[in-house]
Formats: structure tokens, C-alpha cells, sequence
């Protein structure tokens, strides 16, 4: 790790990445014969081993004969000490020289990508907060630590058999007697987040997320969402949906204008808009005491197109350019000042 660099982090960012959102199929006897190690290594009998086609099917259904049990959503952290046992080891490589540079280069962009994509799949499986945060703890970000022993020269049993269940399987449940192990999934879309080192999941055309068993999640832009809004969205469903993610991310895919049509909105006034040259604030009637001020962004998403976007503003505003100075708590005179806005 002395001459760990820019492009050594982004070349272990990228390995790691390609594992943990992996979607080929996993390699069953390679992450059994690795989780086998861990509990020995931990001093811990060897579990029985439970596969399962989702996290879904892991959480919501029993053992073998036990239909309707949820035995992992029911335990906590404590009901599972192979956990506890390999957060210790991490704790254990942070004094190490280099940990720093691989916590700022390597584990913080890796858990961008994983708080994006992977504990959201985590946390509608369970429908609640993951209280276990067992998953995250041991496959997650802290799981990258692995890595940076084996850059360090550690080849022990330990990190070599911990790398390897994160090249091998999806989610796993190390119980005390035993581990719960999910596919990968089938599909898994994702796109850069602007700004950051990481990925999100979006699909503008399907499920952004897919398991063999049938379970598929929906996501525009990093959002989860419900299916109608990706393979079915309109003014309709949209005025009824009561999230406000939900409605924006409804409306960015079925397009304002589309929106504006079907809903029957308003035109109020229209205004170049000063803090963003070249384009127009279009505001509209709302039903109900507010208004939306329709804007484009300033900034250029990857894909070379700007995202248009609606904002609530009061009803007694009637000129687009006070509308959104009103958004940023100015003026309209102070609003015409401004020269770009990103």
C-alpha cells in the first residue's frame, strides 16, 4: 500500500464494485466453502447452509416446514456473533498504515454505491429499517476491508475467505446455526451519480432491479418508485399519489409537457428566465391555493439533456420571474441579477 495511488484506488473501487453488484449467478460451493472457514476461524461450529432466489424470500418466509415464521426479521445483531467477531477484525486494521488513504479513496466511495443500490433492496425487503444492519456490516462497505488486507500483505485464511463470499454470493445471514444465503440478482441497472464517485439505480423502461424469483424493484434516478410510474405513468395516477418523490419522479417520466396537457393545467405566464440564459420559467394554476413554476436546470446531465422541473410556489404570484426568486428567499429585482444558476 506505500504506493497505493489515484489509480490503484480506482482500479480496487471498480473490482470491488463489479462484485457487489454483481448479476451473474452465484457460485454456491465457493461461498459455502468460504463461510464454513469464517465460522471456524471464529470458532463457531459450521452452520447449515439455506439459499434463497431473493433477500425477499430470505426475510419473509421460515425454514424448510415452518411456512410463516420470519425467524431473521425476528432476531437482532446478537443472534448472529459471526458478526461481531468480523467487525472486530476491522477494527483491527484501521491503526495500519494506508488505512486512512483506503477509507477516503476506496471504502467511502464503495458505500455511496451500496447506500444507493443495495440497502435500498435491503430495506423493502424487510418494509421497515433493516435493525439487523447484518448484511451492511459484514458484505457492505465495512466488507471492502478485506481488500485492503489482502493490498497489505495479510493473506491470511481470514481476508482470503472474506474477499471470496463477496466475490461469490448476494446478501448472506450468518446465524448461529444457520446462514441464510440469496442469489444475486438477475437484472441490475444503474447509472453515475453526477458529482460523486459512485452509481444508483435508475431503468427508464423496466425494473432497475430483478431476483430469479421473480421479485423486481422500480427506481428513476436513485428513487424507488412504484411500477405504474416507470411502464405507466399519467396526470391521473400522478395527481393521486400522495409521496411527493413519488409525483416528481412520475412527472420527469412522463415529461411536463405530457403532464401539462393531461392534467389541463393553466398557463399563467411565461419569462426568460435570468438565471439561466437561454431558457423559460413557465408557471401554471394548481387546483387549491398553490401554483408550479416550471424551470430547467442549469447544469448538463451526463447524457447531455437538462432535467425540467416543477416547484410549488404561492397562488398570488403571478409573474414567473418573482415565482422563482420567491424558491430562493429573493427578490425579483435581486433574481434578475444572477447569471447562472446550476
Amino acid at each position: 500500500m506505500s504506493a497505493f495511488g489515484q489509480r490503484e484506488a480506482a482500479d480496487i473501487r471498480r473490482e470491488i464494485t463489479d462484485h457487489l453488484l454483481s448479476t451473474a449467478p452465484a457460485d454456491r460451493p465457493a461461498a459455502e466453502a468460504a463461510l464454513t472457514q469464517l465460522y471456524r476461524l471464529a470458532g463457531l461450529a459450521p452452520p447449515r447452509f439455506r439459499w434463497v432466489d431473493s433477500p425477499l424470500l430470505a426475510l419473509h418466509t421460515g425454514a424448510p416446514g415452518r411456512i410463516g415464521r420470519n425467524p431473521l426479521q425476528q432476531r437482532t445483531s446478537r443472534d448472529f456473533p459471526l458478526l461481531s467477531w468480523l467487525s472486530w477484525q476491522c477494527h483491527e486494521l484501521w491503526p495500519r498504515p494506508g488505512a486512512e488513504m483506503f477509507r477516503r479513496h476506496v471504502e467511502e466511495p464503495v458505500a455511496r454505491t451500496w447506500n444507493a443500490t443495495m440497502q435500498p433492496v435491503l430495506s423493502t425487503a424487510y418494509g421497515v429499517f433493516d435493525r439487523l444492519g447484518s448484511w451492511q456490516r459484514v458484505y457492505g462497505p465495512p466488507g471492502v476491508w478485506a481488500y485492503f488486507a489482502l493490498l497489505h500483505g495479510d493473506s491470511s485464511p481470514l481476508w482470503q475467505a472474506w474477499a471470496t463470499v463477496a466475490r461469490s454470493c448476494g446478501p448472506w445471514w450468518p446465524g448461529e446455526r444457520v446462514c441464510v444465503i440469496s442469489e444475486r440478482p438477475r437484472v441490475l441497472r444503474t447509472e453515475p451519480t453526477a458529482g460523486l464517485d459512485a452509481l444508483r439505480p435508475h431503468c427508464p423502461d423496466g425494473p432497475a432491479v430483478g431476483y430469479p424469483d421473480g421479485w423486481e424493484l422500480y427506481f428513476w434516478h436513485g428513487t424507488r418508485v412504484p411500477e405504474w410510474v416507470i411502464t405507466a405513468p399519467d396526470a391521473a395516477a400522478i395527481d393521486a399519489e400522495l409521496n411527493i418523490e413519488v409525483r416528481r419522479c412520475a412527472i420527469e417520466r412522463l415529461g411536463w409537457p405530457a403532464y401539462v396537457e393531461q392534467a389541463g393545467l393553466r398557463l399563467v405566464a411565461t419569462a426568460a428566465d435570468p438565471g439561466n440564459p437561454g431558457f423559460e420559467l413557465l408557471l401554471y394554476d394548481l387546483p387549491g391555493q398553490h401554483r408550479v413554476l416550471v424551470a430547467t436546470n442549469g447544469s448538463v446531465e451526463r447524457d447531455g439533456t437538462r432535467r425540467r422541473y416543477g416547484l410549488g410556489v404561492p397562488r398570488y404570484l403571478a409573474d414567473p420571474v418573482a415565482a422563482a426568486a420567491w424558491t430562493y428567499g429573493l427578490s425579483a429585482d435581486l433574481y434578475r441579477t444572477l447569471v447562472h444558476r446550476t
